[in-house]
């Protein structure tokens, strides 16, 4: 969608609807494919089927079909097919719309309902494993590394002895496969961590070393103070340590008439050293370069495959506030880095998914890790996800390898024995076989109720964080680099 570009503000408002368009074409076939299973079981298994709507609330469109109402309705998050022989939903679906007697069904027609939503779910995300397994998945090496490329100063990983390097093996025990995800990573592994030190196994230089503790607070670390209105939309911070991972700095674009322009360095040049010392990250140049105003620095860089030396003169940039003396290359680093297609099974990849949604569910329900219900996300939030990776240049790649993960999460929550929610379903199914008589339907509307307005309460709940990652992140300052400035050399001389 490049081409928009070309139409000024309305091009740019144009790739937006486009963009939420196919966000919503991506998000409502997972809902259908998920129903569509209930409506194919419930058929299958003789069911009255009244209604297949996508999304809850009042319906925008409508239209009977063979005695079926299908809609779409006004609340974007979910769908059902009503299923009067089932347990009454008419806090969600509204009520019966026929006056006739319906014959019972069942337990066992129950849990196969029940279950064939989550089971078509899981079919998808199979579907776009094997797909992922055969394109490709794009990945950056910040984020499959186990290499920490950088360690903030005074940061609790620097003051346990944690240094640029060092190749983490586990952490409080577990295997770390990769820096980033949701499972065997780094970063979980420190956000899911439950006591005031974490165990660091590391390798440095091919030794193993003894067990680091690493601390899992800052103590020197002052909180912003925040009005209580920010409360309601701010999530809760996450542990941190103070570490990435490593990454061999890419340049995105050179500033013209900057000393990296001079000097003839290119887009998409990697660069693996400067001045002899190995690279990790592109903040350890920027920290390199501070006190090399005026001085020459040697980069070595890789270009087509080939490692040649490049020379530069850093120096504070011609135009800058009056405040600003940071010596600097002129450099935009490009946005992701190098990066390589991976081709993972299609069980790795269910596995990871699967494994990851476990480990979310069972860090919220029983340890005492930092995260809450307020780290997790509803339809704008997924929405969100969704809207940037169609932005990504390999947008397709990225949507089905998402959705691999957005499937399983999926067929799990709803596998939870909550009411309301499939799982529910089931173990209501379940009780009334070991019963031998259905619950008293009052009963069971009055819990089917309250379960509905707990579950649209927290689906309020986490679109007020996801909203307020939107309007609310980022810094409230301006980007002293938007103020930055380099000239010509004969107007550079003119100033002496």
């Amino acid at each position: 969608m490049s081409w928009l570009s070309s139409l000024g503000p309305i091009g740019s408002v144009l790739r937006v609807i486009i963009l939420i368009i196919e966000v919503l074409f991506v998000f409502n076939l997972m809902i259908l494919v998920h129903e569509w299973g209930h409506f194919l079981a419930a058929r299958w298994r003789g069911l009255k089927v009244e209604a297949f709507y996508i999304w809850f609330g009042k319906p925008l469109w409508k239209k009977t079909i063979n005695g079926v109402e299908y809609g779409l309705g006004s609340i974007p998050a979910g769908g059902f097919v009503k299923l009067p022989q089932m347990a009454p939903m008419d806090a969600i679906e509204g009520g019966s719309s026929s006056d006739e007697p319906l014959p019972p069904i069942t337990p066992i027609d129950k849990i196969i309902v029940a279950f064939a939503g989550p089971l078509f779910s899981f079919m998808l995300a199979c579907t776009f494993a094997l797909l992922v397994s055969v394109l490709g998945k794009p990945q950056t090496e910040s984020f499959v590394t186990t290499t920490i490329g950088y360690v903030a100063k005074d940061s609790p990983a620097d003051k346990a002895g944690l240094k640029v390097g060092d190749n983490i093996k586990r952490i409080d025990g577990e295997p770390i496969r990769r820096f980033e995800g949701f499972v065997d990573s780094v970063r979980w592994g420190i956000v899911s961590s439950e006591g005031k030190n974490i165990e660091f196994e590391v390798e440095r230089a091919g030794q193993k070393l003894p067990v680091i503790a690493v601390s899992s607070e800052w103590p020197d670390l002052k909180e912003e103070k925040q009005a209580w209105w920010e409360s309601i939309f701010k999530r809760p911070s996450l542990r941190e340590v103070g570490i990435t991972g490593k990454e061999t700095p890419m340049v995105g674009k050179v500033q013209p008439d900057s000393p990296a322009a001079d000097a003839g360095l290119q887009a998409n040049d990697e660069l693996l050293k400067v001045d002899g010392q190995t690279l990790f990250t592109r903040i350890q140049l920027g920290d390199y370069l501070e006190n090399k105003a005026g001085q020459l620095i040697t980069l070595t860089v890789r270009r087509d495959g080939k490692e040649i030396p490049i020379s530069l003169t850093p120096r504070i940039p011609d135009k800058h506030p009056a405040d600003f003396t940071r010596p600097m290359a002129g450099i935009v680093w490009h946005a992701t880095g190098e990066r390589k297609l991976a081709y993972p099974g299609v069980t790795e990849q269910i596995s990871d998914a699967t494994r990851s949604m476990v480990s979310m569910i069972s860090k919220l329900v029983w340890s005492n890790s930092d995260i809450s219900p307020a780290h997790m996300s509803g339809p704008v939030g997924i929405g969100r996800v969704y809207y940037n990776l169609l932005q990504d240049p390999a947008a397709l790649l990225q949507i089905l390898w998402f959705s691999v993960i957005l499937n399983v999460n999926l067929a799990i929550m709803n596998m939870l024995p909550f009411p309301v929610l499939d799982g529910g379903h089931i173990t209501m199914a379940i009780a009334e076989a070991i019963r031998r008589r259905p619950i008293q339907s009052r009963v069971l509307e009055w819990v089917q109720t309250a379960c509905a307005l707990t579950l649209f309460g927290f689906l309020i709940f986490v679109t007020l964080k996801d909203t307020g990652d939107i309007f609310m992140g980022g810094s409230k300052k301006g980007n002293p680099v938007d103020e930055l400035g380099w000239l010509p050399k004969d107007k550079r001389e003119a100033l002496k």
